[in-house]
């Protein structure tokens, strides 16, 4: 296995390209926008200038990296080779059938299709498709590059010699691959997001304020990131559809999302990524913040 499609140049996408094409693997990063693809290749080429400075890559390493990559636009093109293929889209199962299906239709017969969903069912994404037994979900954390935990989640139809082969590729990559059976939320967010839901709610009731209750969890709990940041940087949105994934699959209502996180997200407040969450982080802020430190 030595060729690598990752579809979606966004935050998880170019992150898992970056960690194939550092590891050798010829990757083609795929995304419907060239300004997405652009602004993908641009945070792996930070991210590797980063890697370069601390002297954990030198500049051959980053060179080599940079020349695994190659970026398309057009799905068909970009998948004819691959060995592999993990979609890396928005978090909406329409999307991700669609985009299955298209897989299914254009990749190789013998292609592994992989799905780096954080909560969406490997199974109903792999019933789309003529090769169910070749569908896997490999959800990377983020940032894809530091984060060492691979959840592989096998669906009902994965085959054993899939499953070996995803877990032996994650390790190659210098990652540790955990199995996990496909059940909503699978182990990290089933657990996560009902975390990060209560503490919402905490904020919801008045029982404290943002800063209070993420210092309870880090000083207390030994967090090194309070939940409500941690959303933040998640995406209010990405946790809000985690949830309903969550909701819907176990109709359990301690899933259900806080009124106060849909509110926020109806808002357009959407954590780092909109510039204001639980946090601000919008350019005045960091002015401000850069100000303070000569004053």
């Amino acid at each position: 296995m030595q060729n690598i499609a990752v579809i979606g140049a966004g935050t998880m996408g170019n992150g898992i390209a970056h960690v194939f094409a550092q590891n050798g693997f010829k990757v083609h990063l795929v995304d419907i926008s060239e300004k997405s693809l652009e602004r993908g290749l641009s945070t792996i080429e930070k991210n590797l200038d980063r890697m370069l400075n601390k002297g954990i890559l030198n500049s051959d390493q980053v060179k080599d990296t940079l020349d695994n990559i190659k970026t398309f636009t057009d799905l068909a093109k970009g998948v004819v080779e691959a060995d592999l293929v993990v979609e890396a889209a928005t978090e909406e199962v329409t999307l991700k059938k669609k985009i299955f299906r298209e897989l299914d239709a254009h990749c190789p017969e013998q292609t592994i299709l992989a799905t780096n969903t954080s909560s969406i069912s490997i199974t109903e994404i792999g019933a789309v498709t003529n090769r169910a037994d070749k569908v896997i979900g490999m959800h990377f954390m983020n940032p894809v590059p530091i984060m060492k935990l691979v959840e592989v989640i096998r669906g009902y139809n994965t085959s054993d010699r899939v499953t070996e082969e995803i877990l032996a590729l994650s390790a190659k990559l210098g990652k540790i691959p955990t199995e996990v059976n496909d059940y909503p939320g699978f182990v990290a967010n089933r657990i996560l997001m009902p975390m990060i839901n209560e503490a919402i709610e905490s904020l919801f009731h008045g029982v404290a304020g943002v800063g209070e209750i993420d210092t309870v969890m880090k000083l207390g709990m030994g967090h090194p990131m309070g939940p409500l940041q941690l959303a933040d940087f998640i995406g209010l949105d990405v946790c809000l559809s985690i949830l309903e994934v969550l909701y819907d699959g176990f109709k359990n209502p301690k899933y259900a999302p806080c009124p106060l996180l849909v509110k926020m997200v109806m808002a357009g407040k959407l954590g780092v990524k909109s510039g204001e969450g639980f946090y601000d982080y919008s350019e005045s802020r960091k002015a401000e913040k850069i100000a303070a430190q000569f004053s």
